[in-house]
């Protein structure tokens, strides 16, 4: 982690017209040796679970008020939320689809706006273990975009949801357009992984006590 943040501030130390415009997640995967077809993007998974597009200022309104009342994310610039708008796709998924499945590889990260999603994981031997329901604000799969590794978890929709969704090719796209703004929101999500990774870890000790 401590290798993307000190990545992110040369990023942010560039001209916004440096020709080295940033690649820095949307290549990441094969970086570590992924092949591409192993690699699930957000355009692929959408098509499976059946997802409908949601127009961008209803749920970039949502993602707003959400994130407002979040204490960390709260913390990004004034209209930093607003900014970011246009680097999500919106979208309503229906029912017990699989937004994400466990072991895979997939560089998009999810954030509920309505409905719940349920987070599980298979243990190595072979228990079935509900990890967390998710509230509007929550945030899935930063794990991934950030490391460029698997899925810890699979996250399930128990309900009709509408999500918003950032892939890594848009994050990148934020690092060359607004890269203050990019870096300030990769280190807030760190620092949320980080806390809910404390959580799971002490939650998983004390299952197998």
């Amino acid at each position: 982690m401590k290798g993307i943040l000190g990545l992110l501030r040369q990023k942010t130390a560039q001209r916004p017209d440096d020709p080295q415009d940033s690649v820095l997640f949307s290549t990441a995967f094969a970086g570590q040796g992924v092949d591409s077809a192993m690699l699930v993007p957000w355009e692929a998974r959408a098509v499976e679970v059946g997802a409908k597009r949601l127009p961008a200022s209803q749920g970039g309104k949502l993602l707003q008020g959400l994130w407002a009342r979040d204490k960390y994310m709260a913390q990004l610039p004034a209209d930093g939320i607003e900014r970011m708008e246009r680097f999500f796709d919106f979208a309503t998924i229906p029912a017990n689809r699989d937004l994400i499945q466990q072991d895979e590889y997939g560089n998009f990260m999810v954030v509920p706006l309505k409905g719940t999603i349920a987070v599980d994981r298979v243990q190595p031997w072979g228990e079935h273990l509900r990890l967390a329901e998710t509230r509007p604000g929550d945030i899935l799969g930063e794990m991934s975009l950030l490391d460029s590794g698997i899925r810890f978890s699979a996250c399930t929709t128990l309900t009709s949801c509408e999500v918003a969704v950032l892939s890594a090719d848009t994050l990148d796209e934020m690092m060359t357009q607004a890269p203050q703004l990019a870096a300030s929101l990769v280190a807030l999500l760190a620092r949320k992984l980080s806390l809910r990774l404390r959580v799971v870890s002490a939650r998983l000790s004390d299952h197998q006590k």
